[in-house]
């Protein structure tokens, strides 16, 4: 099925592109896009009626069939991003985990990086919180969707995993890094046996946790659009649609390579 206005989204996206590459956030249409006015009443709108959410969406189905994959995914994993906001009105926190004041994209993604849902909100909102704001809805949306993967957090009593797993029906994975001891208690006069102490830390240096890496590419993917490098805009809801937006030129480039 051809989705309506898709011949306009194609053009409206190149031209958002090179707004994006050559021009300043702040003049991102009026200067540049041909269009004018025009391509940024055409935005809110397509926002408001969830066209970009909906392009979005039968594009990700395909690319997933193009990969051998099912349309709908089986398994997801779910983490957030604390961004910068402008001086601009609308609502915004302080994350003092990552010392930013700004707003959370926080983000849904199947095992091949590519977004499911998407909310953005301030970013004094715990993920463990958060995530109910966002995944409520998510298991009819999502029908064949049974595990999600998770970091340390989202733990919490009757909130996060546990509020996945019990009103979502879904079964969640914590992924973290093990546990290092601080301290080795030995009896006084004892020599300590440093390859048994050994063989019972982590290895050292950096390894990649299973999982977790595959969102945040994704978030990589995102902070390659200059409009999306901070949180440039007044309502949440148009954040939302640009990382649909984004989202959906990275689809539409591999169903033409491919």
């Amino acid at each position: 099925m051809v989705v309506p206005g898709f011949i306009a989204l194609v053009k409206f996206s190149t031209l958002s592109s090179i707004c994006s590459e050559v021009d300043a956030p702040g003049a991102y249409f009026p200067t540049i896009c041909l269009l004018g006015k025009r391509c940024i009443t055409t935005a809110r709108l397509w926002r408001r009626n969830g066209l970009w959410e909906h392009v979005h969406t039968v594009l990700r189905e395909r690319v997933r069939l193009k990969m051998g994959r099912e349309a709908q995914p089986s398994a997801g994993i779910i983490d957030s991003q604390s961004v910068k906001t402008i001086g601009l009105r609308g609502p915004r926190g302080y994350d003092a985990g990552k010392k930013i004041k700004g707003r959370k994209r926080h983000l849904l993604v199947d095992t091949q990086g590519f977004v499911l849902k998407a909310k953005v909100h301030s970013a004094d909102i715990m993920d463990r919180d958060g995530v109910m704001l966002f995944v409520d809805g998510a298991a009819t949306q999502f029908p064949r969707l049974r595990h999600v993967w998770l970091d340390a957090g989202y733990n919490g009593k009757g909130k996060g995993k546990d509020w996945i797993e019990t009103q979502l029906g879904w079964t969640a994975k914590i992924v973290q890094h093990p546990p290092k001891p601080r301290s080795i208690w030995l009896p006084k006069g004892v020599e300590p046996d440093w390859e048994k102490i050994a063989a019972h830390l982590p290895p050292p240096g950096f390894h990649v946790l299973p999982r977790r890496w595959v969102i945040e590419r994704t978030f990589s993917w995102l902070g390659q659009n200059r409009r999306l490098s901070k949180d440039y805009e007044q309502l949440c809801e148009s954040e939302e649609a640009w990382i649909y937006v984004a989202m959906t030129r990275l689809m539409a480039k591999r169903l033409v390579a491919a």
